[in-house]
Parts: C-alpha cells; sequence; structure tokens
C-alpha cells in the first residue's frame, strides 16, 4: 500500500472516532445508572442538558427540555412499577414549559416515592419537575431557580407591568396581545405549581409558594439556595450520593482551547497542613 492509501485509511478511521468515543462513553452512563438503582432499589431517570461536541467537527450542542425530553421521560415513567421508587438526576437551564409540567405531572402521580437529585442547578421548568417531588436532594451549593414565565425575550410580569405605566391610549395592539397571553402564561404556572405542592402542604401553603415564585420578584436566572426552599418548607435535603457526581463527569463540557478553571482532581480531607499525608 502507498502512503496515499494509508492516509485515506486514517482519515476513515478519525472519521468514526467521534462516535466510537460517543458509544463508549453512553455505555459507560448506562453502567453507573444501573449500579445506582441497584444501590437505592429504585429506577433512575437522568435529565441532564450539557453542552457536548458531538459531530466530527466538533459542534457544542446546547440542550433545554422538550417534548422529546418529556415522551422519554414519561416512557420511563409508565415502564416503572408502582410500587418502585423513581430517582430523578435532573441538570437543566429549563425549556418549554409544556414539556416541564407534562413530567411534573407525571412525577407527581406516581405512587411510589419521588426523589429529585441536583448536583448544579435546576432552572425554571427544571424547578418545576423538581418541585413534584416528594423530597429533592441538593449539593449544598446548588440553585433552582424563578418558574415565572418568559414570552420571548421579555418577562411576562414585566409586560404586564407596562400598562400599569402607560395611559391605555398609549399602548400598541402588539402590546396589549401580548398582556393577554402573558396573563394567562402566569396563571397557568401558577395553578400548575399549587397543583403539585397542594399533596405536599397546606392550600394555603402551596398557594403562597407558587405566589412567590411566578410573580416576578427575582430576575429569571435568581438562585434559590437551599436554605431559602428549607423556609419555603420544602423537604429538601444535602445529602447528595457521590455517584450523582461521578455521572456528572461524564457528561463533559464541550473542550475549549484554553480551560478556564484547572485544579487537581483528587480529595485533600486526608493530607495534613504541610501538604503531606
Amino acid at each position: 500500500m502507498t502512503a496515499f492509501d494509508f492516509f485515506w485509511i486514517f482519515l476513515i478511521l478519525m472519521s468514526f472516532l467521534p462516535m466510537l468515543k460517543q458509544q463508549h462513553l453512553q455505555a459507560t452512563r448506562l453502567r453507573l445508572l444501573r449500579k445506582i438503582e441497584e444501590k437505592r432499589k429504585s429506577r433512575v431517570i437522568s435529565l441532564i442538558h450539557r453542552q457536548e461536541s458531538l459531530s466530527l467537527l466538533g459542534i457544542p450542542l446546547s440542550r433545554f427540555i422538550d417534548i422529546e425530553d418529556s415522551e422519554q421521560v414519561l416512557r420511563a415513567i409508565r415502564l416503572t412499577p408502582d410500587h418502585m421508587p423513581i430517582d430523578l438526576i435532573l441538570h437543566t437551564p429549563g425549556g418549554l414549559v409544556l414539556a416541564a409540567e407534562q413530567i411534573a405531572h407525571a412525577l407527581r402521580k406516581h405512587p411510589a416515592k419521588v426523589t429529585v437529585f441536583i448536583p448544579h442547578y435546576a432552572m425554571s421548568g427544571g424547578t418545576l419537575i423538581a418541585l413534584a417531588a416528594d423530597e429533592i436532594v441538593m449539593d449544598e451549593n446548588a440553585v433552582l431557580g424563578p418558574v415565572d414565565p418568559q414570552l420571548g425575550k421579555y418577562p411576562a410580569v414585566s409586560i404586564l407591568r407596562v400598562l400599569e405605566q402607560k395611559a391605555p391610549n398609549d399602548i400598541d395592539d402588539e402590546t396589549l396581545i401580548l398582556a393577554d397571553v402573558a396573563r394567562k402564561a402566569i396563571r397557568q404556572v401558577e395553578d400548575t405549581l399549587r397543583t403539585i405542592l397542594k399533596d405536599k402542604m397546606s392550600e394555603e401553603e402551596a398557594e403562597r409558594i407558587a405566589k412567590i415564585l411566578t410573580e416576578g420578584r427575582w430576575t429569571h436566572d435568581y438562585p434559590i439556595t437551599c436554605d431559602f426552599l428549607r423556609e419555603l418548607g420544602l423537604n429538601v435535603s444535602t445529602d447528595l450520593p457521590k455517584e450523582v457526581y461521578l455521572l456528572m463527569d461524564l457528561y463533559p463540557q464541550s473542550p475549549q482551547r484554553r480551560p478556564s478553571v484547572q485544579f487537581v482532581p483528587s480529595p485533600y480531607e486526608n493530607r495534613d497542613h504541610n501538604g503531606e499525608k
């Protein structure tokens, strides 16, 4: 064979390498999920949205909660016996309200215990899903977020406040239409929150929490901490299993030319102040 033939064989092998690496990564994830299931005697579902380079060109793909996600989660719930607990590992910036509401209602209806694990964050629609669980287990620095609806690039609450600050004759038709949609969106999400919370607390408490999280008192990316969630009366623990952290390591962010964060990836709890074992 000539050097030219070897060159083409090399190109062909390189074209298959990303696909083989992705298949190996997927198999490793499934083995770890199975290990968690055996340890907790539960059905484990992961809903993790990270940037991953899946193509030969290394183009990062960002993911959000969508209808495809809700279809798969609902299928996993249907395949779970009524007596078996469900553990959902959740890491997401949010996404489509319809998909998040479908998942939340399905989790709420499952007869056995539902636990949601949050290693880093579950914002917006992710928060809606987390609140449907019987127990939320978070890293002590993990956060949830407000669930106030967003219409395009504007918060629904902010659109309504335009009506309060302008005279009726100064408001154009498009803004009035947006305000009508915004009012409906807020009521829809508030009703959903009230429904999934009323099984865990009184109707008055469910109403209060639903109002706090949808009324737009914060920006949409405001971090809601474990302590604040406990103050609201929610069942929140910080005893996150180490396997959840290991699973997150199997969802790496897309590589950058120069890493912005670097450290020696080993625990130091057994070292003394002089750096010796």
